[in-house]
């Protein structure tokens, strides 16, 4: 399994079902050095594909390394996209959800 495959299987098993309540949006991930991957939150649920997804809610393009420090707390997402470690598209006041909706 990729480094970038173990994260996102680590992120959907930390998967907060209320704070995603009423929720319906497709985060995209973009990794600069791995494959991409998205995350399709609805009616309470998270499944994780690979690849494109055609109609995402908002688009985060980063490296695995920055994915891994902000999906584990050693690194603020905010932080780092004012550092330009992570490119936003789309609703990026979603994109500031992440770390509630899956919770360390």
């Amino acid at each position: 399994m990729s480094e970038a495959n173990a994260i996102f299987e680590a992120m959907l098993g930390r998967f907060d079902a209320d704070e995603a309540d009423g929720m319906e949006a497709v985060f995209q991930f973009d990794l600069d050095d791995a494959d991409s991957y998205h995350l399709s939150i609805e009616d309470g649920k998270c499944e994780m594909g690979t690849g494109e997804h055609d109609d995402p809610t908002v688009t985060l393009s980063m490296d695995v390394k920055t994915l891994k420090e902000v999906m584990s707390g050693e690194l603020d997402g905010m932080a780092a996209f004012m550092q330009g470690k992570i490119r936003a598209d789309g609703d990026i006041m979603l994109a500031t959800k992440l770390t509630q909706i899956f919770p360390l």
